[in-house]
């Protein structure tokens, strides 16, 4: 009724069944869903997938692994604070020397796992352990997002067979993952602050902004900082490139 949609169209819709739905009835469905921007983005995602034709169901985002040399001369560039690139799949695909200081963790599980590609996914899930000890009491909560990320993405990149793959390997292998992807969560990865337990300069308190790349659709800067007067409390006082000995 709020939607103003009869009880058999909307049924149809929450049965996934989205196709031919134009965009002024979604509105007025996230509208009396009350959808927060995650959410509306979703659900429009979804709908065009749905709409889609052989080929662009067949064809995945440009530039969701691949970083190009300017981007990553920005990186390096950036010597005083730690940044890097990922993909929607949460796979790092760059990064500067404080990044991956900092992500230490990270590309060590990877590197133990021989594993192509860093992503912060499968470190939360596959080292869980590891996760806690680096993220601390914000470890569930981080899981949770990475989770409601790679379900955003879904919505966007749903052929997408590399993350299909990654979904499938999580599910069969975290129970935890399971169940979080079960409960459909999505959201954007923004701006906020994060705590890092690091395992050589101790307790970080870092601010992060996230940046959209637009010329490398599907890839996001993520750059972390601290305000002039927050100092770690804990930790040695290694020099900044310390974590990795790169």
């Amino acid at each position: 009724m709020l939607a103003g949609m009869s009880v058999d169209y909307y049924t149809r819709i929450e049965r996934g069944n989205l196709r031919g739905v134009s965009d002024e009835v979604l509105h007025c469905l996230a509208e009396a869903l009350r959808l927060d921007e995650a959410e509306r983005g979703h659900l429009f995602d979804l709908a065009r997938a749905a709409n889609a034709g052989g080929a662009a169901r067949a064809r995945t985002r440009r530039g969701s692994g691949q970083l190009r040399p300017v981007v990553q001369r920005m990186l390096d560039a950036m010597d005083t604070m730690p940044a890097f690139v990922r993909n929607g799949r949460l796979d790092i695909v760059g990064s500067n020397l404080l990044g991956r200081a900092l992500y230490s963790p990270v590309y060590d599980f990877a590197a133990r796992a021989g594993a192509d590609t860093v992503n912060t996914a499968r470190f939360q899930f596959l080292a869980p352990e590891a996760a806690a000890s680096y993220w601390g009491d914000q470890a569930p909560r981080i899981r949770h997002d990475a989770v409601a990320i790679l379900r955003a993405e879904a919505g966007r990149n749903p052929y997408d067979k590399e993350l299909s793959d990654l979904v499938g390997e999580l599910s069969t292998r975290s129970m935890e993952f399971r169940q979080l992807w079960a409960n459909h969560d999505v959201r954007y990865h923004r701006s906020g602050t994060k705590v890092f337990h690091h395992p050589v300069v101790g307790r970080l308190e870092l601010d992060y902004e996230a940046l959209l790349l637009p010329a490398d659709e599907g890839l996001q800067l993520n750059v972390y900082t601290a305000p002039v007067g927050r100092r770690r409390t804990t930790g040695s006082g290694c020099s900044p490139h310390g974590p990795t000995g790169r």
